[in-house]
C-alpha cells in the first residue's frame, strides 16, 4: 500500500499487481483501487514465473514505458527522475542498483602465476553495484518473456543484452530496504514511524 501510495502521489495510477501466493487475500484488501485513487488490474501465476516470467502474462496494450518493482521493496525514489533518465539514454531496460560494501576481516594476498606475492592489502572494503529490485523497462521487452515459464529479471536483462540492446542501470542514493526479512520489516516500520524516508 506505502508503494501505490508513493505512485499515485507522483502522479501514476495504473498498476498491475502479479500474484501468486496469498493472492485472495491481496485481491481483497485492495480490490480495484478505487479507494486510494487508482486503478489496479491482475495477473495471476498459477505457478510460481519468478521475477520476470509473470511479465508473459500482461495484455499487449502497454504503449509506454513501465516500472517493475519487486512488493519487498521500501524507497524514497523519485519515480519520475528513474523514467526521465530511462528515456534520456534511450535504454531498452533500466536496473536500479545500490552501493553494497563488504570488508574482508583478513589481510588479503594476491599473487602471481608463479605463486609470488605481488601485493598485500589489510582488511579492505570493497565496493559493489548490485540489484534493487526497481526496474524501468520498454513494451518491447514483454516479447522476450518466455510464456508462462520461469524466468527472473537477470536473466531477462542478459538475454536482452546479448541481443545488443540499451540497458543502463541507475545509481539509488535514496533511501531503500528489502523488508523480505523480519528484521528488515521491523526496521522500516521504525522509519516509517520517524518518517524518515528520506533521509
Amino acid at each position: 500500500q506505502h508503494l501505490v501510495e508513493q505512485f499515485r502521489d507522483q502522479g501514476f495510477s495504473k498498476f498491475v499487481f502479479c500474484l501468486n501466493y496469498k493472492k485472495e487475500v491481496i485481491k481483497e484488501y485492495f480490490g480495484c483501487g478505487k479507494e486510494l485513487g487508482v486503478k489496479i488490474d491482475y495477473v495471476v501465476e498459477e505457478t510460481r514465473l519468478g521475477t520476470a516470467g509473470a511479465l508473459s502474462l500482461l495484455n499487449d496494450n502497454i504503449s509506454d514505458p513501465f516500472f517493475v518493482m519487486n512488493a519487498d521493496v521500501l524507497t524514497s525514489l523519485d519515480f519520475n527522475d528513474l523514467l526521465s533518465a530511462h528515456e534520456k539514454k534511450n535504454s531498452t531496460a533500466t536496473m536500479c542498483v545500490r552501493e553494497y560494501k563488504q570488508k574482508i576481516p583478513y589481510g588479503v594476498v594476491n599473487t602471481d602465476e608463479n605463486d609470488s606475492i605481488i601485493s598485500l592489502k589489510e582488511k579492505p572494503e570493497y565496493c559493489f553495484d548490485v540489484n534493487a529490485g526497481i526496474y524501468v523497462l520498454n513494451p518491447s521487452v514483454l516479447k522476450e518473456v518466455p510464456a508462462e515459464s520461469y524466468f527472473d529479471m537477470p536473466q531477462l536483462f542478459e538475454k536482452l543484452m546479448r541481443q545488443g540492446n540499451m540497458c543502463s542501470k541507475f545509481k539509488l542514493v535514496d533511501y531503500w530496504v528489502d523488508i523480505g526479512q523480519v528484521d528488515d520489516l521491523k526496521r522500516a516500520n521504525r522509519d516509517i514511524q520517524f518518517s524518515s524516508l528520506d533521509s
